[in-house]
């Protein structure tokens, strides 16, 4: 028996021979291109902020200390944020990544003097980049919108940074290993949100996405080298 229609109807209802298959929608142009910028200025940057961390550890330099570091990140965030639709939003960029950089020389520093402080770094370094990856080929494959976490995640990095405070200032090396767990999972999942945002259309600057990005793997990077630095050591 042969079809001479796309569809029989039957009992008043439509039944079609070719089930209906849902795919996710292609990106736009628009959000394309900001995928490729973001992307791009992404590895430049991680680039730079490394080469500088580099130069920072092997010279030595001084940790800039929990109050210069705050008041570097969050005043050159500022800036960025201030100078994203202007000609002086890329200079800002790369003045924030390499700051952030530069304050992680000193932290390498004390990871590889741990015993096995060169494992620690690069199973960090490859943990980051794995979970990046897989996050960010979720999220693009799948078209999954989280822009449902924003709320959730900015409330736990405050509560996050308000214990990472204490437990500098009170010398808790247990709330440290607490707040590094914490904190791992939360960029993990600023890593799925900022890549949604992009993806549906509700992050159209790429200088803006990209340092959300950035910021989320810098974190995750941070938090997983404190994880197995404080793991690993007998403190």
């Amino acid at each position: 028996m042969k079809y001479t229609t796309q569809t029989l109807r039957s009992n008043g209802a439509t039944i079609s021979p070719h089930p209906t298959v849902h795919t996710p929608a292609a990106p736009s142009t628009d959000t394309s291109r900001v995928l490729r910028n973001t992307y791009a200025l992404l590895a430049m940057t991680l680039l730079f902020s490394a080469g500088v961390a580099a130069t920072s550890l092997a010279l030595k330099a001084p940790a800039p200390g929990i109050i210069l570091t705050l008041a570097g990140y969050f005043g050159l965030l500022f800036a960025v944020y201030k100078l994203k639709n202007s000609g002086w939003a890329l200079p800002a960029v790369f003045a924030l990544t390499g700051f952030m950089g530069y304050t992680l020389g000193p932290v390498l520093s004390q990871s590889l003097a741990l015993p096995g402080g060169g494992q620690i770094v690069t199973t960090a370094l490859a943990a980051t980049g794995a979970t990046f990856l897989a996050l960010s080929a979720w999220v693009l494959t799948t078209r999954r919108d989280f822009s449902f976490m924003g709320g959730f995640l900015f409330v736990g990095m405050v509560i996050a940074l308000l214990a990472g405070l204490a437990a500098v200032f009170l010398q808790i090396p247990a709330l440290g290993l607490a707040v590094s767990a914490m904190v791992a999972l939360l960029s993990a999942g600023l890593i799925l949100h900022e890549t949604s945002r992009i993806v549906h259309g509700g992050e159209t600057n790429y200088v803006l996405a990209t340092v959300g990005l950035y910021v989320a793997i810098f974190n995750l990077f941070s938090s997983l080298l404190s994880l197995f630095g404080l793991g690993g050591s007998d403190e």
